[in-house]
C-alpha cells in the first residue's frame, strides 16, 4: 500500500454548519485504515464518500480534471476545503496517481485528442486510437488498462457509471490483475456489486457513523440486487 491511513481532524474544521463539515460521518470518523490494495467506499448518495475521496485526492496532490465552471445560485466557500483538514500516511513517500470521475472524462479525452493532433505518438499509450472515436465504455476501458499498469495510487468515483455489467467485469479483472502485481493501490467510491466483489478488497460503509468496515454480503448493494434477482416479480407487484 502506498497510503496506509487517512486521518480526519474535525477539531480543526472552520465550521460545522456548512457542507461538507456539517456531515455527521465526517465529524465522527477519526481515521480510516487502508490495509489492502483495493479499498471501496460505499453508501447512499449524500453520505460523504465521494467528498472524502476527492479530499484525499487533493491531499495526495493529484490533479482533478474539471469541465467548464458554471454560475451557481449560491456559492459555498467550504465546498472543496476538506483536504486542508485531513492527513494521509504514506508508506515510502508519495507516488504518482490519478483521479477518475465519469463526468470529467470527456474533458480529459478531448484534451488528449487536441494534444494528439500535434503529437500523434501519445495515442500509443491508449492502444493507438483516439479515445474520442470509441464508444464511451470502450474509451474508459482503454484508459483504465493503460493508466493502471503504471505504479501509483488511483482514485475513482463511480467508474461503473457508463459501463455495462460485462464491461464492469472487465474492469474488475483489471483491478485484480494490477493489485496482484503489487504496484497499484485503488480507492474507489462505487455502487456496483460487481466491482465490490473484488477478492481481498476492503469495503467501508458511509451509511454507518462512524464509517465502518463491512463484508461484501452485508452491503445494501449486494442485498438489494440479490433480493431482486431472486424474486423480481415481488418488486413489480408493489408498484
Amino acid at each position: 500500500m502506498h497510503v496506509t491511513r487517512v486521518e480526519l481532524h474535525p477539531e480543526r474544521y472552520p465550521t460545522r454548519d456548512r457542507y461538507p463539515f456539517s456531515l455527521d460521518v465526517l465529524q465522527r470518523t477519526p481515521a480510516i485504515e487502508l490495509s489492502t490494495p483495493v479499498t471501496f467506499f460505499v453508501g447512499e448518495n449524500g453520505t460523504g464518500k465521494s467528498t472524502l475521496l476527492e479530499a484525499m485526492v487533493r491531499r495526495c496532490r493529484i490533479h482533478i480534471w474539471g469541465g467548464v465552471r458554471r454560475a451557481r445560485l449560491e456559492h459555498n466557500p467550504h465546498e472543496e476545503q476538506l483536504h486542508r483538514f485531513i492527513d494521509v500516511q504514506w508508506t515510502n513517500g508519495s507516488v504518482p496517481g490519478s483521479f477518475f470521475a465519469s463526468q470529467e472524462f470527456h474533458s480529459y479525452a478531448r484534451l488528449l485528442d487536441e494534444w494528439a493532433a500535434a503529437t500523434p505518438g501519445v495515442l500509443r499509450y491508449f492502444g493507438g486510437e483516439s479515445l474520442m472515436t470509441k464508444s464511451h465504455g470502450q474509451s474508459l476501458m482503454a484508459y483504465f488498462r493503460s493508466r493502471y499498469a503504471i505504479k501509483g495510487i488511483y482514485f475513482a468515483d463511480e467508474p461503473e457509471t457508463a459501463l455495462s455489467p460485462r464491461t464492469q467485469l472487465e474492469l474488475l479483472g483489471v483491478l485484480r490483475e494490477m493489485a496482484d502485481a503489487g504496484h497499484a493501490q485503488f480507492i474507489i467510491a462505487t455502487h456496483s456489486p460487481i466491482l465490490l466483489a473484488c477478492p481481498g478488497a476492503t469495503i467501508y460503509s458511509f451509511d454507518h457513523v462512524p464509517v465502518r468496515r463491512v463484508a461484501y454480503e452485508d452491503t445494501d448493494h449486494y442485498q438489494v440486487y440479490k433480493a431482486f434477482m431472486d424474486n423480481p416479480g415481488s418488486y413489480l407487484d408493489d408498484e
